[in-house]
């Protein structure tokens, strides 16, 4: 270690947190998938719903599918795409939405044990952040830009844009056709 310049220890700091945040995402993913997090036991099940706690309500909630699944996957993805310096910035911002999932999660269903966890999810969100602004000469000019005001493209009349919110309702008009479409499919079918 004596030889290491400050920004190589500094690094390998950075890269050592990127490899916990991953292990840590792809164990809960995992667990996920294999059903060994969320679910209920037995007992549980057999308990009056008036005397469940909130913990276990929202962990037999949790384990249906697709929600189940999709949770697991995004989680073991989020965790791959931190150990590849290519998608470490969009590993972080994937990784940000779930840190705070879990977090507002426990502060509402865990009862009496949602502070330590408080402590660890923050620290992971502390570290997401210094891996960000390790990366800040990449993700800051992406921020301007995207940021950036445009000009519209095109200029309207004033009434025309008064006319906006019927265009947007003929928008979802036009979402509702494939719905509308497979109602009357399984219809014709029955």
């Amino acid at each position: 270690m004596k030889n290491l310049t400050k920004e190589q220890v500094q690094a390998y700091f950075l890269l050592a947190c990127r490899v916990l945040l991953a292990w840590t995402l792809a164990s809960y993913g995992w667990s996920k998938l294999t059903g060994n997090q969320f679910g209920v036991s037995e007992k549980t099940l057999q308990t009056p719903l008036k005397d469940v706690d909130l913990f276990r309500l929202s962990w037999y909630l949790a384990d249906h599918e697709p929600f189940r699944s999709f949770i697991g996957y995004s989680q073991i993805s989020t965790a791959a795409l931190l150990l590849y310096n290519r998608t470490v910035i969009l590993g972080c911002f994937m990784s940000i939405p779930i840190w705070l999932n879990i977090l507002v999660w426990d502060w509402t269903f865990m009862e009496g044990m949602a502070w330590a966890f408080t402590f660890r999810l923050t620290f992971y969100l502390f570290i997401t952040f210094l891996i960000v602004y390790q990366q800040k000469e990449f993700v800051f000019p992406a921020l301007v830009k995207i940021t950036q005001v445009k000009p519209l493209t095109s200029s309207y009349p004033y009434w025309l844009y008064l006319t906006l919110p019927v265009a947007a309702l003929g928008v979802e008009l036009v979402g509702a056709i494939p719905t509308l479409l497979f109602n009357l499919i399984r219809m014709s079918r029955v």
